[in-house]
Formats: structure tokens, C-alpha cells, sequence
């Protein structure tokens, strides 16, 4: 789908090609309203494409929320609990390595990709941190 900077862009010069085209002033004016209502008929149609989308998932949500099986209802505790094994290996467990091969014969640890690691818990903790404020507010 065509994002919102390109359709107003399309429009822009639809109305330009209008005034180029339609010499009668009346008529012209009538063709740029139909092509500005077909702008915000598509623009609503996009609008609710999108909340039938959100809505959708939610219903998998719920769906997923309430199952009984931990491969199910189980994987966002478990990417959590990636992002903790992750963050401690990365600010605790890689300097202790690289501190202690230094000592001896063990090689370098490796550093982990933090760029990554860090999306994935900021995603988490924003729909987190979402839900507290529906909590707060006393949203179900």
C-alpha cells in the first residue's frame, strides 16, 4: 500500500493536470472534488483495513493469553527471560570472562549483538509498560 506522502503527492498533481486539462471553471472544480473525496475514501479504507488488523490480533492475543500450553501462552515470558540471559552474559558474565582470560590460557569471550537484544526489550518493556497504564486505569 502506498503510504500517505505518495497519495497527497499523486493528488497534488492530479489537481494540477486538472487545471491543465478541464479549461471550464465549473467543471474543473467538480472533477478536483471528486478526486479529494477519492483521496479520503481511500484514506478511510486504509484506516479500516488497519483496525481490523489491531483487532485481529488482539483476538490472537486473548486467544494465546488464555492457553494452558507453555509453547503457546509461554513464548513472551520466554523472550523475556532471553532478554535477561542476554543482558547479564553481555554487562556481567562477558567482562568477569574477559577479566579472567587474561589471567590464563582461555580465550576472549565474544560480545553479544546489544543493538538487537536492546529492540527486542525495548518492544517488550513498551507493551509492558502499555499495560501498566491500562491497569492503572482500571482497563480489563
Amino acid at each position: 500500500m502506498a503510504g500517505p506522502e505518495v497519495i497527497t503527492d499523486l493528488i497534488t498533481a492530479g489537481l494540477a493536470i486538472l487545471d491543465k486539462l478541464i479549461p471550464d471553471p465549473v467543471a474543473r472544480q467538480a472533477a478536483k472534488v471528486k478526486l479529494l473525496e477519492l483521496e479520503q475514501q481511500g484514506k478511510l479504507a486504509e484506516l479500516q483495513a488497519e483496525l481490523q488488523l489491531a483487532t485481529g490480533q488482539l483476538e490472537v492475543n486473548k486467544i494465546e493469553a488464555a492457553s494452558t500450553d507453555r509453547f503457546v501462552s509461554g513464548w513472551r515470558p520466554a523472550v523475556g527471560w532471553v532478554c535477561v540471559a542476554g543482558l547479564t552474559y553481555q554487562y556481567l558474565g562477558q567482562p568477569l570472562l574477559t577479566w579472567l582470560s587474561g589471567w590464563g590460557q582461555i580465550p576472549a569471550p565474544p560480545s553479544l549483538a546489544m543493538g538487537d537484544l536492546m529492540v527486542l526489550l525495548t518492544g517488550m518493556l513498551g507493551l509492558g509498560g502499555l499495560r501498566s497504564l491500562e491497569k492503572v486505569k482500571g482497563v480489563a
